[in-house]
């Protein structure tokens, strides 16, 4: 799954490293959307996901399929985001320093739901600047916890994010599997 705030890039990063034509549910910001969607930071922005972002690479020379689901980032889509979290083996959250409060509601919805996952602050121009200790410490993130910079315009940038979340995903599990049983 790809997570994050709403305007975080998620729409934009599926479409960078899809191998396949991304499916795409958006719908035009309306009236209707003011005062519930939070438009600083994103005036730009002119549609919405209301369904899933949907994408698909392979890495590993093509020995792993990654199958990409990208939540949309209003809370009014929890729902939806449980069941998309039904049987996901991890998750990318994006995250935006403009606005770091807004992945709180997916790190909260991965740890309820036992998710692994690893966060990628995605670069914007205007966003302010900070450490990655920084932004650690203002997600309270654990220290095993993945954290990597992307832009989520740039194909490379966003594979090596992925890269980072299958290597901390291969890593849990490997380490699952040489606990002793009694």
């Amino acid at each position: 799954m790809i997570a994050g705030g709403f305007g975080v890039g998620k729409t934009t990063f599926i479409g960078s490293v899809s191998e396949v034509r991304p499916l795409r549910m958006e719908e035009p910001i309306t009236e209707d959307s003011v005062g519930v969607d939070d438009l600083r930071g994103v005036p730009d922005k002119t549609t919405t996901t209301v369904g899933m972002d949907f994408g698909r690479i392979h890495l590993a020379g093509g020995a792993l399929a990654l199958y990409l689901f990208g939540l949309p980032g209003q809370v009014r889509f929890q729902p939806l985001w449980e069941d998309l979290a039904h049987g996901a083996l991890g998750c990318l959250v994006l995250a935006d320093t403009r606005d770091l409060d807004a992945s709180h509601e997916a790190l909260g919805l991965l740890e309820d739901q036992g998710i692994p996952y690893a966060v990628a602050i995605n670069v914007f121009p205007d966003a302010p600047g900070y450490g990655l200790a920084e932004i650690r410490e203002a997600l309270a993130l654990d220290p095993e916890t993945p954290l990597t910079t992307c832009d989520a315009r740039d194909r490379t940038s966003c594979v090596y994010a992925l890269i980072t979340l299958t290597e901390h995903l291969a890593a849990q599990r490997s380490a699952l599997s040489l606990e002793p049983t009694s």
